[in-house]
């Protein structure tokens, strides 16, 4: 592994897990989007990481660090059917088609990305700690 390897590796995994913060707040700020332009309610969207490769030109190396490889809608959830005849959005039942996004599950990913952006710090500020240890060594 190469100096400064370790912190390409860090910060692939802070930036992604950034990334996946940020597509939380959007799950989050769209919770009561009843139409977007497509005329449907707002769709829970998940982030899908994968592990970066560097392609060489003898060997492709693996274990670089991590990018985000897909953001999808999840259509593995229904959306939300809530009574409201007087809301604009609703059928002719009465019913409105809420965003398929629960606020619990969407804190706990929060949490979740957040202590991994953490543990990318940490391991980040140990290397860093690492390479000043060497350079004394070297004077």
């Amino acid at each position: 592994m190469g100096l400064f390897q370790s912190f390409d590796i860090c910060a692939s995994g802070m930036s992604a897990q950034r990334f996946r913060m940020d597509t939380i707040a959007e799950n989050i700020a769209n919770v009561n989007t009843t139409r977007t332009e497509d005329g449907t309610p707002y769709r829970r969207k998940i982030v899908t990481f994968q592990e970066k490769e560097i392609l060489s030109d003898t060997k492709k190396f693996q274990g670089n660090g991590v990018k985000v490889a897909s953001v999808t809608e999840d259509y593995e959830t229904d959306f939300t059917m809530e009574y409201d005849p007087s809301h604009p959005d609703a059928d002719e039942n009465g019913y409105v088609r809420y965003p398929n996004v629960n606020t619990v599950t969407e804190m706990t990913n929060l949490i979740d990305a957040s202590r991994a952006y953490e543990a990318n710090t940490t391991a980040f500020n140990a290397s860093k700690s690492m390479v000043q240890a060497a350079l004394k060594i070297g004077q």
